[in-house]
């Protein structure tokens, strides 16, 4: 309820901030030293506020959900402190205006969610979890290394940055390719379909509005300041068109629900990063508000048929729950429509307008044969999954009785967003009237592609048979997953940092008369391990 209250209280915030076109900057210098300032600096304005607001709704739906769907885990408290925390660690992100407020954001997305992916530490979800970390640590060292261009510069702050900084191409090159790692984007995607290790609500905020969103809400902020050359342009059209291609394509090959929700997620961000390539941020942030409120919807949805399920995760035993679960299978399909941009629905206002300025943009066609296929492939695997879930005969036994308020009223509460929000905010937000002028066979293609793809999903006869190449993302799930594991294995059988030289630095004998209070009888230092320890977090931190 408290962040529900805040998202109420951000939504007035937002739009008085829409209404007075303003930005309110408040900063706190820590120092000065050769003429540069370092300094936590805090941007309200009208991308802040708002997303903010989008964040803390999702979260309380979110909450009020784990609160039924966690109750029988006897660590519930601790869950939802690191929960909490996730929270925190987006908003500070979302309000940061200075590189260390940014990294004080990041690195707190990056701790907490290790520690909600390994949550049931299973095997699996360690290697998931370890997978996700080491590849949010290259965009992390990425940043760091920005530093040096911002220290060229003489400030660390991001709102005056513009076009007039010497080293402004160096910065904006490192900050996107760090973002298009947060972001899951290709090169980097295998992590986030591993992530789908956690419990259900985390893969609700993670995968709407809080981990994956934290590099396109970057590239969003930086957009706003001056236009990308046409280097960093391209670059974010390959990634966003191959990674939705790559998701929609391995999505048509999963069965297993919550893969084909993180498959869909890694497509619609590749939207996202399409539109941010075309130098249309408004229009990508338009799409990340809508896309949020139905993919929280989507997962929360999923989650309540996981529960009567008794944990089945194959959309082939699914059938039935249409009949048995009337309100759950309205949600899902509601947010389900969503995905494809149905007519009227939140995403249609979003995901369309960019599909069609996409024709209107002096980009190359490869980029937009590409994103042809992938609407296309989305469009089968929504139908396809949509068929197993509702219309097909039940394969399993359900369970009844886990229906009540906590579950019914955040899908309620995310359903009139996934709705009315597109067109809510395509009303208020003046910045998200495009005009669009294209032939009628252009502007009828879009159409023609997904009403293809829907049949297509709707005719195929059970599961599809597997093709290794693309289910793995071009083989990046085999190559990262088998990195991560060798190396993991390799630490832990080689113990470096026990056996290797941290001990023998501290494995020093002195007379036990004088250091008989911090030495042992033999003369070792007994707590070597607590002190590196400490040494290696002070660094990080550092």
């Amino acid at each position: 309820m408290l962040l529900l209250s805040f998202s109420s209280m951000m939504f007035l915030n937002s739009y008085l901030f829409l209404k007075l076109n303003s930005t309110t900057i408040i900063e706190l210098s820590l120092f000065d030293l050769s003429s540069s300032s370092f300094s936590f600096v805090l941007i309200l304005d009208k991308i802040s506020v708002s997303f903010s607001m989008v964040v803390t709704l999702i979260s309380g739906s979110v909450f009020m959900f784990s609160h039924k769907y966690m109750e029988e885990d006897p660590f519930s408290s601790r869950f939802i402190w690191i929960l909490l925390s996730f929270v925190i660690s987006m908003n500070l992100l979302i309000f940061s205006g200075s590189i260390f407020f940014l990294l004080l954001g990041w690195d707190g997305l990056g701790i907490t969610s290790f520690a909600l992916i390994i949550y049931y530490e299973s095997k699996e979800s360690q290697y998931a979890g370890f997978q996700t970390l080491m590849i949010n640590r290259l965009g992390d060292v990425i940043i760091v290394l920005s530093m040096f261009f911002f220290l060229l510069e003489g400030q660390f702050s991001f709102f005056s940055m513009s076009d007039k900084m010497f080293y402004g191409s160096g910065v904006i090159l490192f900050l996107c390719v760090a973002a298009l790692t947060k972001s899951a984007q290709f090169p980097f995607s295998s992590w986030l379909p591993a992530a789908m290790a956690a419990p259900t609500p985390v893969s609700a905020l993670v995968h709407s509005s809080t981990l994956v969103t934290a590099g396109i809400f970057l590239i969003i902020r930086l957009s706003y300041n001056f236009k990308l050359d046409q280097g960093i342009s391209s670059m974010l059209l390959l990634c966003g068109s191959v990674t939705c291609l790559l998701g929609g394509w391995a999505a048509t090959y999963e069965n297993d629900i919550k893969k084909i929700i993180a498959l869909s997620t890694l497509s619609q961000l590749g939207v996202m990063v399409f539109s941010l390539g075309m130098n249309l941020p408004s229009l990508g942030l338009f799409h990340l508000y809508t896309h949020a409120l139905f993919k929280a919807l989507l997962f929360l949805a999923a989650g309540h048929i996981l529960m009567v399920t008794f944990g089945v995760q194959d959309i082939r035993m699914m059938g039935g729950v249409g009949v048995m679960m009337p309100l759950t299978c309205v949600m899902f399909n509601i947010s389900s429509l969503c995905l494809v941009g149905a007519p009227f629905m939140s995403a249609f206002y979003s995901k369309h307008m960019i599909l069609e300025k996409m024709f209107m943009s002096p980009i190359n066609f490869f980029s937009i044969l590409v994103m042809m296929v992938a609407t296309m492939m989305t469009a089968k695997y929504v139908s396809r999954t949509l068929k197993a879930v509702s219309w097909d005969k039940t394969g399993v036994p359900l369970l009844l009785s886990c229906s009540n308020m906590y579950t019914s009223l955040p899908v309620v509460i995310l359903a009139l967003g996934a709705i009315t929000g597109g067109k809510l905010i395509f009303s208020l937000e003046i910045s998200n009237l495009e005009h669009v002028f294209l032939p009628g066979f252009e502007a009828s293609m879009i159409n023609w592609v997904t009403f293809a793809g829907v049949v297509w999903g709707l005719l195929e006869m059970g599961s599809s048979k597997n093709n290794f190449m693309l289910s793995t993302l071009f083989f990046l799930t085999p190559l990262v997953y088998g990195s991560t594991k060798v190396f993991s294995t390799l630490m832990s059988k080689m113990k470096m940092l026990d056996n290797g030289w941290v001990e023998p630095m501290f494995h020093v004998k002195l007379n036990p008369m004088f250091m008989g209070a911090v030495f042992s009888q033999d003369g070792v230092w007994p707590n070597s391990r607590y002190i590196m320890s400490c040494f290696y977090l002070m660094m990080v931190l550092f």
